[in-house]
């Protein structure tokens, strides 16, 4: 009987914090050779009993393969990690958290230098990864030629979710998942706050609270549809004027309930301003054009 064995990808991976460490323990589970460098050498210390590689230094540790992962604090760690080191014929898949202005400048920086660029937004926590049911994934952009020669070693510790050329692209999704989490919160806090002060159990309205954010999500689908048409009074169940009427409410039981309407109040601000330009019979969608500057 013979074996197919398949060589898997080796990886340098740059900077070991809870994330970077959750990344570099899949590809070693998974069988890759993996090379890794960190500032602190003695977080490399558990890597190395689990048969990685530790490099001295940045330099050494891009010299010794071909993609290189950088997952470091923030985009000038980036920046000093590789100052010194030959990016000339690497491909470099930078998942440091960053703005998509900031990866635009950094896949240039890394052109210049002769390297192929992808960026990243990592759409999980660290206990997500390596575990494929939790759902985690991240979010590329960059080089297509580099996301499909790497896809299968990428999509080892979370799931890959290619969203453009443009290298800015993943760390703009990021940021609009994540902007749309916060308010999510800011809407849970202000409830919650509501019957902070009543005899009511927070963990009787938590299912309530839950099961009606999940009811209200699709909500979305509409949203990107009007703006893609420009119709903002397509499908409209609730107009924009009958629901600024009824923001006064709101704010009164907010005040009777000693809660303060800081969470709330700049929205229904935006909605009062586009009432004001002649958008009554609009969705809330035209909320959005108030905000692009």
């Amino acid at each position: 009987m013979t074996q197919n064995l398949v060589e898997k990808t080796s990886v340098t991976l740059l900077g070991l914090g809870a994330m970077g460490s959750a990344l570099a323990r899949t590809w070693r589970a998974a069988g890759h050779p993996l090379t890794v460098w960190n500032r602190t050498p003695a977080r490399a210390a558990a890597l190395a009993a689990e048969g990685a590689r530790v490099a001295d230094t940045a330099a050494e540790a891009v010299a010794a393969n071909t993609l290189i992962v950088v997952c470091l604090l923030d985009d000038a760690s980036v920046g000093e990690a590789l100052a010194g080191a030959d990016l000339a014929g690497r491909d470099l898949v930078n998942l440091t958290t960053s703005t998509p202005a900031q990866a635009r400048a950094r896949a240039e920086w890394a052109r210049e230098r002769g390297a192929r660029y992808l960026d990243g937004g990592i759409m999980a926590v660290p206990p997500m990864i390596g575990v494929p049911e939790a759902g985690g994934y991240v979010f590329y952009s960059g080089s297509r030629e580099v996301f499909e020669r790497h896809e299968e070693t990428l999509a080892v510790p979370a799931g890959t979710t290619y969203v453009g050329e443009d290298a800015g692209f993943a760390a703009l999704y990021d940021v609009a998942l994540l902007s749309a989490m916060y308010g999510m919160f800011a809407g849970a806090a202000h409830a919650f706050a509501l019957i902070r002060k009543e005899d009511i159990d927070p963990t009787a309205l938590a299912p309530l609270l839950a099961d009606w954010l999940v009811a209200m999500a699709p909500a979305v689908h509409q949203t990107a549809d009007q703006l893609r048409s420009g119709d903002y009074t397509k499908g409209v169940v609730s107009h924009l004027a009958m629901q600024v009427a009824g923001t006064p409410t709101f704010l009164s039981t907010a005040e009777q309930q000693g809660v303060s309407p800081e969470l709330l109040s700049p929205y229904f601000e935006l909605m009062r301003r586009r009432l004001a330009e002649g958008g009554g019979e609009e969705d809330l969608t035209g909320v959005v054009d108030l905000l692009v500057r």
